[in-house]
């Protein structure tokens, strides 16, 4: 399957690339800067420059054909201000659904954090609060498409080593850390399982191993 990833160089997009490539996937990592083309193709991805701040709905559709899902692992990054927050965060996984719906691709997976879906909390920095405000608004314009979604809401992510085990459930879960090599590898679980589409998950660290935890979503979690 093709499989193209919003956000291409990214960390979660890297380790997500060489699992695709590894079990036959043809990845694609969608990136903003020439620089990173060595990294994407070192990790076993065709790496494709396209500014998603910049580009058309119709643009990125050109660059969709064939494609079986799209996967949404973009962010505007640290260091970042507001308004990037808006224009990344939201913007650019709206033009990527955009994008989608135009090429005929349903399957989309959207990475997106803990947090998101309620208020930012009272006093949280301003940024933050920006970056929340973003992914809830990318869910909520998601949520009302005709793709086969799923949303994946990880928590704090670190780079220790991949455990392969985890805990994934419908909202709300106790907030906690994920490498984000398990990441990775819930995300191409989660495009082998049709029956997760149309859920919202969270996801930390915990004792199922990810295709049980995957399988058991499906099973127990279908709308």
């Amino acid at each position: 399957m093709r499989v193209v990833i919003a956000g291409g160089h990214g960390k979660i997009a890297l380790l997500l690339e060489r699992l695709l490539a590894e079990r036959g996937d043809q990845a694609v990592g969608l990136i903003r800067n020439p620089a990173h083309v060595a990294d994407v193709e070192d990790a076993g991805a065709e790496a494709v420059v396209c500014d998603l701040e910049a580009a058309s709905a119709d643009d990125v559709a050109g660059l969709l054909s064939g494609t079986g899902a799209v996967v949404f692992a973009a962010g505007a990054g640290a260091g970042s201000g507001v308004p990037r927050k808006d224009t990344v965060d939201r913007g650019a996984s709206v033009l990527m659904a955009d994008a989608a719906e135009r090429a005929g691709v349903r399957r989309f997976v959207q990475i997106s954090t803990m947090g998101a879906g309620q208020p930012p909390r009272t006093g949280t920095d301003e940024v933050w609060a920006a970056y929340i405000t973003a992914k809830t608004a990318a869910e909520d314009d998601l949520r009302s498409r005709d793709l086969d979604w799923t949303i994946l809401r990880p928590g704090r992510l670190t780079d220790a080593a991949p455990t392969g085990r985890v805990r994934l459930a419908a909202p709300p879960v106790p907030r906690g850390a994920v490498p984000r090599a398990d990441v990775a590898a819930v995300i191409a679980a989660l495009l082998d399982e049709p029956g997760t589409r149309h859920l919202t998950l969270e996801l930390v660290g915990g004792d199922s191993p990810i295709a049980a935890a995957v399988r058991a979503t499906s099973q127990t979690l279908r709308p």
